[in-house]
């Protein structure tokens, strides 16, 4: 057996949270079974903790407090590691973006918004602006910055096998200027291609479809049951129930047969991405 790696407490606050959980399991004499045993999470929740490599939730933290005997510490703490990591992301996407980092496949609907992987700086910039009319120039880049910065999941060779179904609207909404929605346009295909993803358009003819309420994600790993992620305005839910998620992961196979295949959705793409070039998109919206 190799010799266990201890994380360095002085990267940053969540490793030093994670490593003195670990100095105080292991002083009381448990091991993570045993530590997590009457709560609501399992080994490998508590020890990518321990790693620094994922929230401690405060429910959590509250049983650790109560079995290792630490007076309130973990749970005091535990949202100040959260702000430290400064994300940029919403409060209720950080489970969901934490699982993406170590997600073996993601599946995403997106009805309404470009998937967070494949948006461009200035796609990211609009969407922004447009939730947030009164954030200062600073606060919207900061988000700007965090949202493209997600695409470096696809980097290295534990890079996630991403499938992304579009609806056709997406396409065709004119949310920027024509030379930026052609290079978002260019910027989605170039990043299917060069990752080997997989991406679908649903075209706006499909109809009644079994997921019309709102964006879903279905990630999957090696060594922790499948997720499912769903989001509306404001607001996401992260769901873990084997049975729903099933549900979703059926809902999803759905939409797949109804969306055109991938060499047609990619084709679709690239052909609006030349008319908005050429500036053909805008007359035929009009």
């Amino acid at each position: 057996m190799p010799p266990r790696k201890d994380p360095d407490a002085s990267v940053s606050v969540p490793s030093f949270y994670g490593s003195e959980l670990r100095y105080q399991r292991e002083q009381a004499g448990l091991t993570l079974q045993a530590t997590v045993e009457g709560s609501y999470y399992g080994v490998s929740y508590l020890s990518e903790i321990e790693r620094g490599q994922r929230r401690m939730p405060k429910d959590l933290a509250v049983h650790c407090d109560k079995l290792l005997k630490t007076d309130g510490f973990f749970e005091r703490h535990c949202e100040a590691v959260h702000k430290a990591r400064g994300t940029g992301h919403a409060e209720y996407f950080a489970d969901a973006l934490e699982m993406e980092q170590r997600a073996e496949s993601i599946e995403e609907w997106a009805p309404t918004l470009i998937p967070g992987l494949l948006q461009t700086a200035d796609y990211a910039r609009a969407i922004v602006r447009a939730a947030m009319p009164r954030a200062s120039d600073e606060e919207v880049e900061k988000l700007v910055a965090a949202r493209v910065s997600r695409a470096a999941v696809f980097d290295g060779e534990g890079a996630p096998k991403f499938w992304a179904i579009l609806d056709e609207t997406l396409i065709r909404r004119r949310v920027l200027p024509d030379e930026q929605m052609a290079n978002l346009l260019e910027h989605i295909a170039e990043v299917v291609k060069a990752t080997h993803s997989i991406l679908q358009v649903l075209p706006e003819s499909a109809g009644a479809h079994p997921l019309m309420t709102g964006e879903l994600r279905v990630m999957t790993f090696a060594d922790e049951p499948p997720v499912a992620y769903a989001e509306s305005l404001h607001s996401g839910q992260l769901i873990d129930y084997p049975a729903l998620v099933k549900q979703y992961r059926e809902s999803y196979d759905l939409l797949r047969a109804a969306a055109l295949s991938p060499a047609a959705s990619l084709a679709l793409i690239e052909a609006a991405a030349e008319d908005y070039r050429n500036g053909k998109q805008r007359t035929r919206l009009e």
